[in-house]
């Protein structure tokens, strides 16, 4: 535990595949402790034995960010074993069914406000205090995905682009302050995500989670 102390710490929330999965790879192997947040237990573990074998370190998280006291729990975990958050990058997003917008079901708007839109909200100022703790300014770093505009997207679009605003606004409100808040839009990746979205696309074209994942790290 001691050990982990003396690294950086990065919160991803949405960790377990993916580009969250990619960024906890990658951050650890440049001497970060991760620690991963996901509704899925057998992929976080995948996750950490990909880490383990690249002699990185993780702590796993296997909770649902639209759970407020667990989230509530989970940054005072946070705030008493390190203190605080050098990096937080949020990956978690909902992706429903694609659907005309006369037909989205109302099953599929309530997941994206509450994972997208309220989960982000709320996650926002739980997370802040741990990133202002940080020795040296910390970042959030929020993922946009211009796809989300498309047609048949509504729900997903509409929740994306509300979280962006949220994001941008807090980007503007921390220029002086910190944390930094960066928000940056990916290339299109091979994720579960993009495949319901473009079932049959020739995936060989698309970026690697990992590519993008190295990338971003470089700006962090």
């Amino acid at each position: 535990m001691t050990e982990h102390h003396e690294k950086r710490l990065a919160l991803i929330t949405g960790a377990s595949r993916g580009l969250g999965a990619a960024l906890a790879e990658t951050l650890s192997t440049q001497g970060w402790h991760v620690v991963a947040v996901g509704r899925t237990l057998g992929a976080l573990e995948e996750l950490d034995d990909r880490i383990q074998a690249k002699g990185g370190s993780a702590t796993l998280a296997t909770m649902d960010i639209t759970k407020d006291d667990a989230m509530r729990h989970l940054c005072r975990d946070i705030h008493d074993r390190w203190g605080r958050v050098d990096l937080w990058a949020h990956t978690a997003i909902h992706a429903p069914p694609m659907s005309p917008a006369d037909h989205i079901a109302l099953k599929d708007w309530d997941k994206c406000v509450a994972i997208n839109m309220r989960a982000t909200g709320f996650l926002i100022p739980m997370v802040a205090p741990l990133l202002l703790a940080a020795p040296q300014r910390a970042t959030a770093l929020f993922v946009d995905d211009p796809a989300s505009t498309q047609k048949f997207m509504g729900a997903y679009g509409a929740s994306k682009s509300a979280q962006m605003a949220l994001a941008r606004a807090w980007a503007a409100e921390c220029v002086k302050t910190g944390p930094r808040v960066l928000v940056e839009a990916c290339a299109p990746m091979p994720t579960a995500t993009r495949a319901r979205f473009f079932p049959g696309e020739d995936r060989s074209k698309l970026t690697p989670c990992m590519t993008e994942a190295e990338r971003l790290v470089a700006l962090i």
